[in-house]
């Protein structure tokens, strides 16, 4: 095609999850409520590991890391999602188009390696327990996540342009809810080859080396379990990474159903439905799950739910009192009171 018969695409239009006009009112008040509960359960572990003195160590200090990560991927895709449902004209702007991209991209190689760190900071703690918080010190935490945060950040800036550099001249409609790569790149009128292979590399490599970290992980996790005599032991140790296990595989089984298909059942819409998985429900199942499985958690939502229940707090008073009543009343506290004043009676006084 020849150079002078090109227009630059200006903006896009996004298909969405589904273009039946029937379905949009429906899906806007499903995923309106998806991404209300995925703010208010992320909030809510952000809050509780950082005002609570029992949920101060390296565990949730990544944990809240990881909630503020499936915040921000949420944040970057549903609020524009939402707004399309109840609009005719579904369009975003170029830049507005790579800025969604970026932001995703961000958000999710964090997500990818937090749950890489966090393996690994449940394998210290069951393997290396003596060495724990020498291995996994506040620095060493700091220094990790800063990592993560940092790699995904350099990713999005390389990822980005490159799968904007092409040229979009033919079609502008993205077959999908949100500014995806595969999607925007099946819409270039240019060469696609060089960004095909870095999008390629790029999600390779950080799948590749985050699940060799995770499976070491585990697998070494699983052998110390094992070699544990007891069963109270055993379930103890289990009972420190179950969450975190049902997270990995509920994140990495999603990815791996997206990738791991063969290309003639590829197709989308499949990918739109994968998608919506692992950038809107799994951000509202993680505090679900962290919070039902781990029994610090469920201690603090407990404790804080009792302080703030008028009636919990005026049985725990009426009952401290009736304690203290019985206690006052009782002719043993009485005598034992009276023999205490007799003998300090009769001590004799310390002269200078």
């Amino acid at each position: 095609m020849a150079s002078g018969n090109l227009t630059q695409v200006t903006e896009f239009i996004l298909m969405g999850v589904s273009d039946r006009p029937e379905l949009q009112i429906p899906l806007f008040l499903l995923f309106l409520v998806i991404y209300g509960l995925t703010v208010t359960g992320n909030l809510g572990i952000i809050t509780l590991t950082s005002v609570d003195s029992r949920l101060q160590t390296p565990m949730y200090f990544f944990l809240r890391h990881l909630a503020v990560i499936n915040l921000g991927n949420s944040t970057v895709i549903a609020p524009k999602m939402l707004v399309n449902f109840l609009v005719s004209k579904k369009t975003t702007s170029y830049y507005e188009c790579a800025t969604q991209l970026g932001g995703f991209l961000v958000f999710i190689v964090a997500e990818i390696f937090m749950l890489a760190v966090m393996a690994y900071d449940r394998y210290v703690a069951i393997c290396n327990p003596l060495l724990y918080m020498v291995v996994v010190s506040r620095r060493i935490c700091l220094l990790l996540v800063s990592l993560t945060y940092f790699y995904g950040f350099c990713t999005a800036i390389v990822v980005t342009p490159c799968v904007f550099s092409v040229s979009y001249c033919s079609s502008n409609i993205i077959n999908h809810f949100y500014c995806d790569n595969v999607p925007l790149l099946e819409l270039s009128c240019s060469d696609t080859y060089i960004p095909e292979t870095v999008v390629f590399i790029f999600s390779g490599t950080n799948l590749f080396f985050s699940m060799i970290i995770v499976l070491i992980s585990y697998f070494n996790i699983v052998l110390a379990i094992l070699r544990i005599r007891s069963s109270d032991g055993r379930q103890k140790a289990f009972s420190t990474c179950a969450s975190h296990m049902v997270a990995v595989t509920v994140f990495y089984g999603t990815l791996l159903f997206m990738y791991l298909q063969p290309r003639t059942n590829h197709s989308l819409n499949t990918d739109k439905m994968a998608s919506v998985f692992y950038t809107l429900v799994i951000p509202m199942l993680n505090p679900v799950i962290y919070s039902l499985r781990n029994k610090d958690v469920k201690d603090v939502l407990k404790g804080l739910m009792e302080s703030r229940n008028p009636t919990t707090c005026y049985i725990h008073r009426r009952r401290e009192t009736h304690i203290l009543k019985r206690l006052l009343y009782s002719p043993v506290y009485w005598s034992s009171n009276h023999n205490n004043q007799d003998m300090e009676s009769t001590e004799m006084p310390i002269s200078n």
